[in-house]
Formats: C-alpha cells, structure tokens, sequence
C-alpha cells in the first residue's frame, strides 16, 4: 500500500518469501533455487527500504501473521503523524 501524500509505503510480507526469522523452514526439495530466491528476495527488501527512506518515505514492513488489528493501527498512527507535520518536512 503507499499513501502518497504522507509518503508511506506499507509491505505485508509473506513468512517464507521473505524470510521471517520465527516462520521460515528451509525447502526440503530443490534447496539451492529456493534458498538462493528467499535470499535475493530479502536483500530486494532491504534495498528497497533503503531507496525510499533515502527519498523521504517512512517504510512500514508487516509480517503476514501479524494480527491485522495491530498493523492497521500502527499504518493509521504513521499516516495521521505525517499528515500532522508542516509541509516539506520529511524528516
């Protein structure tokens, strides 16, 4: 999701796409391809995080079994924050 005029950017990553530290198990078949990909798919994660934060986005990141309540209210705090602030600050 991206809330443009507040500049927040909002993933919801899946557990084994994405490589959850408490959810992700190995593949069991065809290890090197699927490793290699959760691998390449976390640093594509971190790259991006960078890319926005360096253009003066807030990046929020939601793991898939976090409690949908919770993430809601830590987007909508985020968003109503940025909105609060002066405009040009994008600190």
């Amino acid at each position: 999701m991206v809330f443009r005029p507040v500049k927040v950017a909002v993933f919801i990553d899946g557990c084994y796409w994405h490589g959850c530290p408490d959810h992700y198990v190995p593949p069991k078949t065809n290890k090197g391809y699927w490793s290699d990909k959760v691998t390449r798919n976390m640093a594509r994660d971190r790259d991006t995080d960078q890319r926005l934060t360096e253009a003066g986005w807030t990046v929020l990141r939601f793991w898939e079994h976090e409690p949908s309540a919770e993430c809601a209210s830590r987007i909508a705090a985020e968003v109503k924050s940025r909105r609060a602030r002066p405009a040009g600050d994008d600190r």
